[in-house]
């Protein structure tokens, strides 16, 4: 039986950018120098008991490096957040973050039922939705 996700892994083109914007949303992020010093071609963005393993230029554009989907690319995400939290304390996550709404607020049906969603772009282009479930 299927449990629920572990991870998601999207290639980026500006790792020190992705670090630094998915650190102000409040995941956990290396700190952005060590992770340069560190020439590991991957850095983790930790959420609860999920993560985004992101693959950063040395290794998506590697042609050895075959587990990963065919045609990734950065900005090829369309990822699904949910916030613990009100719609005025997202709104203000994402203004302190300097993520731009870009759709929304949206009612929609998520995976827990009816919410609201805001839609913002992350440095890579990639899509991030935040649904916000009950009264918000």
């Amino acid at each position: 039986m299927i449990a629920g996700f572990d991870h998601v892994a999207l290639p980026t083109r500006q790792p020190e950018a992705m670090i630094t914007f998915y650190g102000r949303l409040g995941f956990s992020v290396p700190d952005p120098e060590a992770w340069r010093e560190s020439g590991a071609p991957v850095f983790v963005a930790a959420f609860g008991h999920q993560k985004i393993n992101f693959h950063a230029p040395a290794l998506f554009e590697n042609p050895d490096f075959s587990l990963r989907g065919p045609s990734a690319e950065p900005g090829c995400g369309d990822l699904c957040f949910v916030w613990d939290g009100s719609l005025d304390a997202l709104n203000a996550r994402l203004a302190e973050a300097g993520a731009e709404v870009v759709a929304g607020p949206t009612r929609l049906e998520g995976g827990r039922g009816t919410g609201t969603s805001l839609y913002v772009r992350d440095p890579d282009r990639n899509l991030l939705e935040f649904i916000v479930y009950g009264d918000g």
